[in-house]
């Protein structure tokens, strides 16, 4: 331990005073706990000064010491863009204080050549990203470049944690740490709801109870949030948000500079052109997603930064720490889906600790009405709900491994000392650990006859080493754990007879559709598509084939809905709220209206209970549950209950699923089914549907194929990328099915498969919130059986057949038909 004093060099005193500053107490207190040699989690709002608390210590160490050799500190951004903006301002102070430092930037982007001369010759403080960490520690020079290494900052820990990035940073701070023990590591969070998992995250595992030293800083201002209480109508579903675009167009005109978040890129195009439309002014309003170019954004955010714009429509690219100009508001178009993202969003505005953030949220619908009040609450409240960190991912161990091999040869035991330390893996046992050694190795049982999988041979006293130099370009080409979203082309199927078979062949290209929906699909499922209701026939090495129907709608219709999941503690709260009229009186009148009417015709549910409602309309029976579990979830619900209906004789037609709600049809009368007993709902929502149900749609659907493909990329089983020989992803999941198929018939408890499922539970179908949920209602389940359509029914009921609209002349049929339902559930008698 260092006993050194933490007074701060005259250097660094003369510098905050010329600036009007004193360092924060938090500031200084990190200080003092690296200095003493301890890991540190600072916690702190925007505005705080974390980026200089998390360099300080450095800065202080070496203006005493100057660096001999290699690297000294290892600054870790989640994006490249928030890394070269760090740097950037990191330089101001150390030119102005004229110390002894050289910081410089390691990226994808940056040039070989200054790679290179980074091996050479290391920066005292290095800014880079989790991808770039995992090659330094794949580098066979890594020994001598990080022998001197004595801090690792890690910035926005709490975005890192959460996905397979965090994961496999995890483990490369583990041989980092090996190769230098003396190294200690600084987190720096604004929005964090459990903070020991994270102080745990951020120290190695070498006993029970490891945890980071913990430092709070001074809570800012409480920010001003409000809720646009439109003079229009709000919509009763529906994600784009059209209606309010006059009010935030005059909101951005009262402010210096705004930034309008959305939670989907299709929803900031939408509103961008809205607002361009609506722009009388031209005022200089611009666009930043991820799908646009990387220049084009760099030119938005280089104008951000000097002020030239008067607001940005952006999704989640700009909800980390980059201080982009002088930004007075923040709009929420949407529910932001979770009490953090909302604080961290909002954390945008201002960028100062002492004044509040300003910010106005936009519901999209009248749900999302009641979900943003409760976001606003959560967030006065400073209330957290990030999720937990992400653990024990057997295809990011795989990659792992294979990086820890390009450095050199290594033992087993070596490497699974190592590998434990890492909180994320603190539950790895043995045999696991050895199967993904064996996979590495040779691919495993199944295939171990192929040479194009044996990647490791023996060497030395127990040792493993890469069997051929080329490996290694292979695993830098090919690593990292973000796999993209990919698009298939949809084509109309031909079908032929031929000898008794009914053989599907491809023929004209109709559009794209996102590969995640058509996972799902089982053959025989009808969609919409293009305004159309076509038959799901399978997938080919060219994407979807599907053939048109004479069905008069689709049994699952895809849907263009938030690209976040409602937190699980926000859904809980707008259950409570709808629950208690007390709290009503916060809401829009109109919102009021709708749910005292809705307790008339019904029920409001309990917090606990989960309201069904059946219904008949035009020739069909409805079945609308309200589990407020969020889409994902209730996606999965909607595949598992279709099934069961099935079974129990209801001739289910097809379901919708919405953030809060999901809605059945049948050709049974389903009310009937129910009050005569051949319909228990108890057992048709029972926790055996995660059993023997889940399982047989896994196997008919492409989903598990999907995930699969994901893992085996991941795992380094199926290349990316070669030089010159760049996979398609058609060519890519054609290989991964092939194997998934080999794997699946041979060696069923293939490291990968686990993976796969395990990605599927966490992701796809969120098996484990919808397990919560089927406890949860155990014996909480209320019916009514009502003649009509109920209002709180309306949104989800406007969903079915959504898709198929298109034009002014469609809207208006559309509008029409929305009115209609609306005046059937809101009529009192």
């Amino acid at each position: 331990m260092d006993d050194r004093p933490t007074r701060l060099p005259q250097v660094f005193t003369d510098w905050f005073r010329t600036r009007g500053w004193s360092p924060r107490p938090h500031q200084l207190e990190v200080l003092e706990k690296a200095q003493a040699g301890y890991d540190v989690l600072l916690i702190s709002p925007t505005g705080g000064g974390k980026t200089l608390a998390g360099f300080l210590p450095s800065l202080v160490e070496l203006t005493r010491e100057p660096q001999r050799g290699g690297i000294h500190t290892l600054y870790v951004s989640p994006l490249k863009a928030l890394a070269v903006d760090i740097a950037r301002n990191l330089e101001t102070p150390v030119s102005e204080m004229q110390l002894p430092v050289r910081v410089e930037t390691r990226t994808g982007d940056t040039p070989h050549s200054r790679r290179k001369r980074q091996r050479e010759k290391p920066p005292d403080i290095l800014i880079t990203t989790p991808e770039q960490v995992s090659l330094l520690v794949a580098d066979p020079g890594a020994a001598h470049m990080l022998k001197d290494l004595r801090a690792i900052v890690l910035d926005e820990l709490h975005s890192i944690v959460t996905s397979k990035r965090g994961v496999l940073l995890s483990l490369a701070l583990s041989r980092v740490r090996s190769l230098a023990p003396q190294v200690r590591r600084i987190g720096l969070s604004a929005t964090v709801a459990d903070p020991d998992a994270l102080r745990a995250w951020l120290t190695p595992q070498q006993g029970e109870n490891q945890r980071a030293e913990l430092v709070m800083g001074k809570a800012g201002a409480a920010p001003q949030i409000s809720i646009l209480k439109s003079a229009e109508r709000v919509p009763w579903s529906g994600h784009m948000t059209r209606y309010a675009i006059p009010e935030i167009y005059e909101a951005i005109k009262q402010a210096r500079m705004t930034l309008v978040f959305v939670n989907t890129r299709a929803q900031a195009e939408m509103t961008f052109q809205s607002l361009w439309t609506a722009n009388e002014d031209h005022l200089p309003i611009a666009l930043h997603h991820g799908s646009l170019d990387v220049g084009q954004r760099r030119k938005v955010e280089a104008a951000m930064a000097a002020g030239k714009l008067r607001a940005v429509v952006c999704t989640s690219t700009l909800d980390l720490g980059i201080d982009w100009g002088d930004v007075d508001l923040v709009i929420h178009v949407g529910a932001p889906k979770g009490s953090s993202r909302l604080l961290q969003r909002i954390g945008r505005s201002n960028h100062r600790l002492d004044e509040p953030s300003q910010a106005m949220l936009v519901p999209s619908n009248r749900f999302e009405v009641l979900e943003c009040e409760a976001a606003r609450q959560a967030a006065a409240e400073g209330a957290q709900d990030t999720e937990y960190p992400s653990v024990l991912k057997l295809d990011v161990l795989a990659q792992h491994i294979m990086c820890r091999a390009c450095a050199g040869p290594f033992h087993p035991d070596q490497l699974y000392g190592e590998v434990k330390t890492a909180w994320t893996y603190r539950n790895l046992t043995r045999e696991d650990f050895d199967r993904a050694v064996e996979f590495v190795t040779n691919g495993g049982y199944a295939l171990k006859a192929y040479e194009r999988y044996a990647k490791l041979k023996p060497w030395g006293d127990g040792e493993l080493r890469l069997t051929h130099p080329r490996l290694a370009q292979q695993y830098r080409l090919n690593m990292g754990t973000i796999v993209e979203e990919e698009m298939l082309k949809v084509r109309l199927a031909s079908i032929k007879k031929r000898l008794g078979r009914r053989v599907v062949t491809g023929g004209r290209v109709l559009g794209e559709m996102e590969e995640w929906f058509l996972s799902q699909l089982s053959g025989g499922d009808t969609f919409l598509f293009g305004g159309e209701v076509l038959r799901f026939e399978g997938l080919d090495e060219f994407g979807a084939l599907a053939s048109r129907t004479q069905a008069s709608d689709p049994a699952i219709p895809s849907y263009a809905g938030g690209k976040f999941p409602l937190s699980t503690y926000l859904a809980e709260r707008v259950r409570k709220m709808l629950a208690d009229p007390k709290a009503w009186p916060a809401l829009p009148a109109q919102v009021r209206d709708w749910l005292s009417v809705q307790r008339w015709k019904s029920i409001i549910p309990s917090p606990r209970q989960m309201l069904i409602e059946t219904f008949p309309r035009a020739q069909r029976h409805y079945m609308v549950c309200y589990p407020f579990e969020g889409r994902l979830a209730h996606q999965t619900l909607g595949m598992l209950l279709t099934r069961r209906l099935e079974r129990m004789g209801a001739q289910p037609m097809g379901f919708v699923a919405s953030e809060y709600a999901l809605v059945v049809w049948c050709l049974r009368d389903l009310s009937l089914l129910i009050s005569t007993g051949r319909l228990d709902l108890a057992h048709l929502f029972g926790e055996d549907m995660l059993g023997d149900d889940l399982d047989a749609w896994l196997a008919e659907s492409n989903l598990m194929k999907r995930t699969f493909r994901n893992a085996a990329i991941i795992a380094g089983l199926i290349e990316r990328r070669w030089p010159g020989k760049e996979k398609t992803a058609r060519q890519m999941t054609v290989n991964s099915d092939l194997i998934y198929d080999v794997l699946l018939r041979h060696e069923p408890q293939h490291l990968l498969l686990r993976a796969a499922w395990d990605d599927a539970a966490d992701g796809l179908i969120d098996v484990h919130r919808l397990g919560a949920l089927l406890k949860r209602i155990r014996g909480q389940i209320v019916h009514r059986a009502l003649d009509t359509v109920s209002p709180l029914a309306v949104p989800v009921m406007l969903e079915i057949g959504k898709e198929s609209v298109y034009g002014e002349a469609d809207d208006a049929l559309l509008a029409e038909a929305e009115d209609e339902l609306i005046d059937e559930a809101m009529r009192l008698v």
